[in-house]
């Protein structure tokens, strides 16, 4: 049976974390200096933080959208910030032992479907060639370039990518 798509909140704020914690440790597995990773100690409280924070009007206000397995595992999730006229899709990630069955596509196309009318912007790091190709394969252009800061005070080159 497939992972039902739903929407999040506050309560999954340590399964997200854990996820999350779980899926830059695989995905940046070599990209990213080991120290930087061990700084996620402290996402449960940032995600509780972010989860539960009023961010006034529905127009402004982050979504959350997770992928459960039938046990109520938590398999993948997306979130997306409104930013002006723009939102941006800050996290998409899916758990280690389910990448490539398609639960990415299915989150990615449903966190478009959330705001048909505004441009979605993401950013990914430069030397993430599989993240790209993903994007690249769903439709996303380049936009833009930057740099990632970690919190261990690495910075690593990334591009912007975008819809519409």
């Amino acid at each position: 049976m497939p992972a039902t798509l739903r929407e999040g909140g506050a309560p999954d704020a340590a399964a997200v974390a854990a996820l999350l914690t779980a899926s830059r440790r695989s995905a940046y597995a070599g990209l990213v200096p080991d120290a930087a990773l061990a700084a996620d100690s402290a996402q449960t409280m940032l995600w509780e933080l972010r989860l539960a924070a009023d961010y006034g009007p529905p127009a402004d206000t982050p979504t959350l959208l997770l992928a459960e397995d039938p046990d109520g595992t938590l398999a993948g999730f997306a979130y997306l910030v409104p930013d002006g006229g723009v939102v941006r899709l800050e996290q998409l990630h899916v758990h280690p032992d389910r990448t490539g069955a398609g639960l990415g596509t299915r989150l990615l196309h449903a966190a478009l479907a959330r705001h048909p009318e505004r441009p979605v912007r993401l950013d990914v790091l430069a030397a993430n060639h599989r993240a790209i190709a993903f994007y690249e394969r769903h439709g996303a252009h380049r936009t833009g370039h930057g740099t990632a800061h970690f919190p261990d005070g690495t910075a690593l080159a990334e591009y912007e990518y975008g819809w519409r």
